[in-house]
């Protein structure tokens, strides 16, 4: 145990690290139930400071509704590892041989996965086969969305559009794909972080190169080879479902198009350039997904729009990082609900939610280019942002906004 109060009077919220002594300081609390929030671990590109707003919200939330709210992570720069945030801090590593002996002791009712970002995400296929309760989206739900072929079947089972697209387990299966589907197309590994290992590709000589530098790194992954929708429009939706009603918290229409990673894109909230047809079409394939995947909690799905027609991209079963922006941006407490929904203490319709949009709040990436001066600063779709910015303006007249999309339309039309 770290004592916070110097051994002056007893510690009211300590904060724990394992050792390999015998003797065990965390003494579990009797008779009050336990939620385990997982962290997001070390800043880094894909897993940045936005995810850390969703864990301090969610424990929030958890000792509202009575629970004892138990942190783990092991990043010393975010609020959520602050000595009074939670109950009761472990900061340790989010990794299995780490969370093992914390599960033991404390005996959770569950874990919370949606809030720490894909680190916390990957980690639920293991507890699901330990026989852990995932609280909010089941596993098989989630996974279904990760998987990129099953996910694409799926949105062919519904009858959305979805960029044509095949599945490669060696570099000849990719070949005969994108071929058949025809180029330019996106080469992307399955359950990646921040779109690394992701290219757009086009020629047989640039695939076989990097299909056969993916399955070195990973060779029991599978590769998912989509054609790629040329000079579309992105934008993505944030949403709640509670299993019965689906809330869309905002849709951000980014600015650079298709191909660029959305976390390097600038984006707005709400849309700017979108025809009401097209944002009606986004909302109703996200309530449909929400509702196929059985979401219990939030989901992010991310569209293409090409000649208005919707394209979904993919849909990621857990807090993204525009989830944090659409809650500062009008004003409600998104995260907050969305635990609560996790948690089964509370549906939708308990909560009165009402956006106090302030004109257009702009999602601006930050970039340590300075910091990396041999890194090429060319955008595509693995992410290189470190961080972001947000910018209020009051109408599509601002400066601010019309440079960044005059830069939009230059992309659009070279």
């Amino acid at each position: 145990m770290v004592d916070t109060c110097a051994a002056e009077f007893e510690a009211q919220t300590p904060y724990f690290y394992s050792t390999f002594d015998k003797e065990n300081e965390s003494i579990p609390t009797e008779g009050k139930k336990k939620v385990i929030v997982l962290g997001s671990g070390p800043n880094r590109i894909g897993q940045g400071i936005e995810f850390d707003y969703c864990c301090v919200h969610g424990l929030m939330a958890i000792k509202e509704v009575g629970y004892e709210a138990i942190m783990v992570n092991c990043n010393p720069e975010t609020v959520s590892t602050d000595f009074d945030m939670a109950d009761k801090l472990y900061f340790e590593p989010v990794f299995w041989e780490h969370l093992e002996e914390i599960i033991e002791l404390e005996k959770p009712e569950g874990i919370i996965v949606q809030l720490g970002g894909q680190t916390a995400l990957k980690l639920a296929e293991t507890f699901y086969k330990k026989g852990i309760p995932i609280i909010g989206t089941s596993y098989p739900n989630m996974d279904l969305a990760e998987d990129r072929g099953a996910f694409s079947d799926l949105l062919k089972e519904l009858g959305i559009p979805y960029p044509k697209y095949g599945v490669a387990s060696d570099a000849t299966e990719a070949l005969r794909v994108a071929n058949e589907i025809a180029y330019p197309v996106l080469v992307r590994p399955s359950y990646v972080l921040g779109g690394q290992d992701m290219r757009i590709v086009i020629n047989d000589k640039e695939l076989e190169h990097h299909v056969l530098s993916i399955f070195k790194h990973a060779p029991d992954n599978k590769v998912l080879v989509d054609h790629f929708l040329d000079r579309a429009k992105e934008a993505e939706i944030d949403c709640i479902c509670d299993g019965d009603e689906v809330h869309v918290m905002g849709i951000m229409e980014h600015i650079e198009p298709a191909g660029i990673h959305s976390g390097d894109s600038n984006a707005v909230l709400p849309t700017y350039s979108l025809s009401v047809n097209v944002v009606n079409t986004m909302v109703e394939y996200a309530e449909q997904l929400a509702k196929a995947l059985n979401i219990r909690g939030l989901m992010n799905v991310q569209f293409a729009i090409k000649d208005e027609k919707v394209y979904v991209i993919e849909a990621n079963p857990r807090a993204s990082r525009t989830t944090p922006f659409i809650a500062k941006a009008y004003g409600v407490p998104y995260l907050k609900i969305a635990t609560k929904v996790m948690l089964g203490t509370h549906k939708l319709k308990d909560f009165v939610i009402k956006p106090q949009p302030k004109g257009y709040a702009i999602k601006v990436p930050v970039f340590s280019f300075s910091k990396f001066p041999e890194v090429s600063k060319d955008l595509g779709p693995e992410m290189k942002s470190t961080g972001e910015a947000i910018h209020f303006i009051r109408d599509l007249s601002d400066p601010f906004f019309r440079e960044l999309d005059k830069n939009r339309n230059m992309y659009l039309t070279r």
